[in-house]
């Protein structure tokens, strides 16, 4: 390998200083840094760091994912593979480390806590505590994904200390998900050990958390944002605060990453040092991340930047190999296996037939750029002798079929998608990933979900003669197609999905967190309606 040179205004961020340099690097590593006493143009910055993300949801096995993701300056991952991980157990997780072997790109997996997620649902697979403590030993295994099960922690389950105590025992550190703990339940919480929390709504719940020691990840991903929320915080806890996407969906993936969270940081008046504190540094030392700090002797992992404003991404470095230049990803496609699990056969439209009762309906509330849902109670449409969907008050039917085997599929009522005609479906569906379809009629419900079940994973639309699926064959929630040619397919159908009246920012991204039991107030999962405040199945 030969010496490389670099020439720009170094950022110095623990030093807060910025200054004319030559960066030179040897053998994937910088060897020198050089202050030179004239302009030079560019800005060199370390990588930028996701703290918390499922790359399973950009629907991009990691090698695609990486190509995307270096375009826009980041160079590492903190990863939870807990969606595979529903799917095909700890094989999916090994699936997602191998993989990522075939890159320069860094990613850093976590051992899955919660698989399956609740008990409420059917998934794929299990990890135990033991096969956590297994896969915390192997050295990509950087930490314990986030642990949702937060009544467990605070009533003392004996497997959930275990999968805590495993990553204690190994010195690495335990995420958090609490969405809406408060007070003394929170600090309970982090006191079990538990260190970041990427689901807090309001800057108070995130003060709360803040003051017991945990620190907060600010999200902004293709269907939650809590971006406006929390991004004040990083005034006062540049050191507490991390970014990160959690799900990010292939359109937007290829748009912007982290390099659009720095941007809109610094266009609020945030310090400029405070913002690179949290994009490229804080998730590094809190997960001891063996990647380039940019100093001398560290792996030459940099990018290099137009301006301090718009952060536009000009060069990205992965140890000294230069992997994206000027929007233009260098990183070569890799072959892959597809390694999948669905087992239930075609639908018929009288299997989402709901007879009709003299009960009101309990409708679930879709909230546009939220995980949380709320909930009504609404009076139903009937129609020879069953209850219908009624997109005049746009209240749609939703259904979720478990895919592991054949069953009988569980059926309710959701508002704010705003479909008027067709449906829509998807095996994107968190955390167990059945197939959950959103729609206007019976006939077109059937036919988006058997789409899905045909080509044994993927996302789809229906209405009449017009069907589309994006097929996701790894998994049933990922694919090894091109990016850019996933991309471009994913924005398609997202946009047919809107031309039948929905009105979400991401419809099919806010359609996989309808069973996302974890997450209140109301969800569904393939065994029914979830009351996600007393936990149950209602």
């Amino acid at each position: 390998m030969t010496n490389t040179s670099i020439k720009g205004n170094l950022i110095d961020i623990p030093a807060r200083r910025m200054y004319a340099a030559e960066v030179t690097i040897s053998e994937g590593r910088i060897s020198k840094i050089a202050e030179l006493n004239k302009p030079v143009q560019g800005f060199i910055l370390p990588g930028f760091v996701d703290a918390h993300v499922h790359v399973e949801s950009s629907m991009l096995i990691p090698s695609e994912f990486a190509r995307l993701a270096v375009t826009h300056g980041t160079v590492a991952t903190v990863s939870d593979p807990h969606e595979i991980g529903n799917v095909l157990g700890v094989e999916g997780v090994e699936f997602m480390i191998a993989n990522g072997r075939k890159t320069p790109f860094h990613f850093f997996f976590g051992a899955p806590s919660c698989v399956p997620a609740t008990v409420f649902e059917t998934a794929g697979d299990a990890i135990d505590a033991a096969q956590v403590g297994a896969l915390l030993e192997k050295s990509e295994v950087l930490y314990l994904s986030e642990m949702m099960n937060f009544p467990g922690v605070l009533h003392g389950d004996a497997e959930v200390l275990a999968k805590i105590a495993h990553a204690q025992r190994l010195g690495k550190p335990v995420d958090g998900h609490a969405p809406g703990l408060r007070g003394e339940d929170a600090r309970r919480y982090i006191a079990a050990g538990i260190s970041t929390d990427h689901e807090c709504f309001t800057g108070e719940e995130a003060q709360d958390k803040l003051k017991h020691g945990m620190k907060i990840l600010i999200r902004e991903g293709s269907a939650a944002k809590n971006f406006e929320a929390l991004i004040d915080l990083l005034r006062d806890h540049p050191d507490e605060v991390m970014f990160c996407s959690d799900d990010k969906h292939p359109d937007s993936l290829v748009e912007n990453h982290i390099n659009v969270l720095c941007a809109r940081a610094v266009a609020k008046g945030i310090d400029v040092y405070n913002v690179l504190q949290a994009a490229c540094v804080n998730p590094v030392e809190h997960y001891k991340l063996p990647i380039g700090q940019l100093r001398p002797g560290d792996p030459a992992d940099l990018i290099v930047v137009e301006d301090l404003v718009s952060f536009r991404v000009r060069y990205t470095y992965l140890d000294g190999v230069l992997v994206a230049e000027n929007g233009e990803s260098l990183i070569p496609r890799v072959k892959e296996e597809r390694p999948n699990r669905f087992n239930c056969t075609a639908k018929s439209p009288q299997d989402f037939a709901v007879p009709a009762s003299m009960d009101d309906l309990l409708v679930i509330t879709a909230l546009d750029g939220q995980l949380i849902t709320g909930k009504e109670v609404l009076p139903g449409k009937v129609e020879d002798g069953h209850f219908v969907a009624d997109p005049s008050r746009d209240v749609l039917k939703i259904a979720v079929v478990n895919r592991y085997k054949d069953a009988k599929p569980a059926i309710g009522w959701i508002k704010n998608f705003g479909l008027k005609r067709g449906a829509i479906a998807g095996s994107v569906a968190h955390d167990s990933h059945n197939i959950v379809a959103v729609g206007t009629n019976d006939e077109d419900l059937c036919t988006a979900v058997n789409l899905v079940i045909k080509a044994r994973g993927g996302v789809s639309l229906a209405e009449g003669d017009t069907k589309n699926i994006l097929p996701l064959p790894v998994a049933g929630i990922m694919t090894d197609a091109d990016a850019y040619e996933v991309a471009r397919e994913y924005a398609r159908i997202d946009a047919q999905a809107k031309a039948l009246g929905s009105t979400l920012g991401a419809p099919y991204m806010t359609l996989s967190f309808m069973a996302l039991l974890v997450i209140p107030h109301l969800k569904m999962s393939d065994l029914g309606l979830f009351d996600g405040d007393a936990f149950r199945l209602v």
